[in-house]
């Protein structure tokens, strides 16, 4: 994995510098909360209902034990002894005292971490595939391209007062696990004639107006990526709305301007921007991408795994991925114990994880964006004491990608702009469908919750979606059904009329029975919908 050079340590320890005066200057009155506003959300710090939220960048969902081990201590040492796995890969902590804010960026920079860009208008957090480097189709580890991304981004002097804030994913696999055509800015790395280029999907998102990215370029050579990139943010830079905060994405830009006539200003602004060179020469592409190299897994181990104890097996069946080397196996570690809160862990449980790592898997861990934690390249023959230690921790769960697996945003427990709670719903959710056989003969089933319609629960990509409203000074869920954040990308439709928080539990209970009764061999719960439409569902929902 990536680790920092002069350039890196110099401008995260300056950072930390700087803000710890504009900390001190707010405590002291010097500046007003309306001057400081801008200058806490460049670091990640947001102000909440309760406390100070503080947002830690986890590029591409990277993180070694140490970086692992410095987050437990964080929420041990200044949160409530957790921290809340996000769906940008990132981890965020709820109970932040702002005179501590200082001190915490200055431990995330001992280890190579940072809060920088996690917020604001700015190109935000690179996103990427949790299985990059580990995972058996992928046609190259796309993460050392990701790094270059983040490294072009941070402090873009252009693109540091953006329109509305920026995502970007990168993958190199068709099965999209990252939710690709759901960014602004989309790359697959694709393979035409033996040679590897990047596909661009630009234009996706959720929010108030859900999109989907059109591709706007099937092949760009990956030594002019950047470029390409850059000519697609200019593009937006120049002509995104910044009189409407609700029309301000890229989204919309290429809504209204056409993916063609966006394309084509794409075309001649890349053409410009190719003079300028700032693509970076293939030794220093060369450089970033030996931190990526594969770890020294012996492809001689063996490939077998003893299942005679029945819920290790079934722990194996549903949480551990094939690996791209035989003989080794990704483990994913779900967050979402029926009735926890999804995303949550404990400073010993991320302790753990970290120990796991070091232990097991080359001392490396992936946060996914459906709040879970991987470890990438552990052998066979550890699993079953890799089970031992995490179902003693409540870590084991075997549901990944079940219903109980459950995307869901802090909601209006915590953040300022929610209408509707998410938590309480997911863990009401989870306990109704509790019962591990149960959750397997629905088999795959990914169930999002968001409490606002700015959708940080993804719940329009949701096989089954919840939408958190304010109906009249009540809480009211919406449910969306036939989304999709994956390869099958697809936006989910709204049934009908809302429910209260019960409610909305017996409805999905309603929508699941409907499937098990319509479904046929094979079918995941999104393909019975796609194939007999909402009419069967509406009617089982409502009557």
């Amino acid at each position: 994995m990536y680790k920092y050079d002069e350039y890196d340590h110099a401008m995260v320890d300056a950072r930390v510098a700087e803000f710890s005066d504009q900390v001190r200057r707010r405590l002291a009155g010097e500046i007003t909360e309306d001057q400081f506003k801008p200058l806490r959300l460049m670091n990640g710090l947001y102000l909440q209902l309760h406390a100070y939220m503080l947002r830690v960048a986890v590029p591409y969902g990277t993180l070694d034990g140490r970086q692992m081990r410095m987050l437990a201590h964080i929420a041990r040492k200044y949160d409530r002894d957790y921290g809340h796995f996000t769906t940008r890969q990132n981890i965020q902590y709820n109970w932040i005292k702002l005179e501590d804010a200082p001190a915490i960026l200055a431990d995330l920079a001992s280890v190579e971490m940072h809060a920088i860009q996690t917020s604001g208008n700015c190109i935000r957090n690179i996103s990427s595939d949790q299985w990059a480097g580990a995972a058996a189709d992928e046609i190259t580890d796309p993460r050392p391209w990701a790094e270059l991304l983040r490294q072009w981004s941070s402090f873009h002097p252009e693109f540091s007062y953006l329109p509305r804030k920026f995502k970007i994913a990168v993958i190199a696999a068709d099965e999209d696990r990252a939710a690709m055509r759901l960014h602004d800015i989309g790359i697959q790395i694709v393979e035409k004639d033996g040679v590897h280029g990047a596909a661009f999907y630009v234009g996706g998102g959720m929010g108030r107006t859900p999109m989907i990215a059109p591709l706007i370029k099937d092949f760009v050579p990956l030594g002019d990526m950047l470029s390409y990139a850059e000519a697609c943010l200019r593009v937006y830079n120049r002509y995104g709305r910044r009189d409407n905060i609700y029309k301000a994405r890229i989204k919309i830009l290429i809504h209204e301007l056409g993916a063609d006539a966006y394309r084509r200003q794409v075309e001649e602004e890349f053409a410009h921007v190719k003079s300028l060179g700032i693509d970076p020469p293939k030794a220093e592409f060369d450089r970033i991408a030996a931190q990526f190299a594969p770890p020294p897994l012996d492809a001689s181990a063996a490939d077998a795994i003893d299942r005679s104890d029945p819920d290790f097996a079934v722990w194996v069946d549903q949480n551990v991925a094939k690996h791209k080397v035989p003989g080794h196996a990704i483990v994913n570690i779900s967050l979402k114990p029926v009735g926890g809160i999804p995303g949550d862990a404990s400073s010993s449980q991320i302790d753990l994880m970290a120990d796991l790592a070091e232990k097991y898997s080359h001392d490396e861990l992936r946060v996914t964006h459906a709040q879970n934690i991987v470890l990438p390249h552990v052998r066979k023959a550890d699993l079953f004491a890799i089970w031992q230690a995490l179902d003693a921790a409540e870590l084991a769960t075997p549901n990944l990608d079940l219903i109980s697996d459950i995307i869901a945003c802090p909601g209006l427990d915590y953040c300022s702009l929610a209408n509707a709670r998410s938590i309480p719903v997911a863990q009401k959710i989870a306990q109704r469908f509790a019962d591990p056989a149960r959750q397997r003969d629905l088999g795959e089933l990914k169930l999002k919750i968001s409490g606002c319609i700015n959708a940080c629960g993804h719940h329009h990509a949701g096989h089954i979606g919840i939408l958190g409203v304010d109906r009249k000074g009540t809480e009211n869920y919406q449910l969306l059904l036939g989304g999709s954040g994956a390869e099958d990308v697809s936006l989910g439709t709204i049934t009908g009329p809302g429910f209260d928080e019960d409610g909305i539990v017996d409805a999905i209970e309603r929508v699941t029975d409907k499937y098990l009764a319509e479904r046929t061999d094979g079918e995941r719960f999104v393909d019975t919908y796609r194939r007999v439409g909402m009419a069967p569902f509406k009617e089982a929902i409502y009557g």
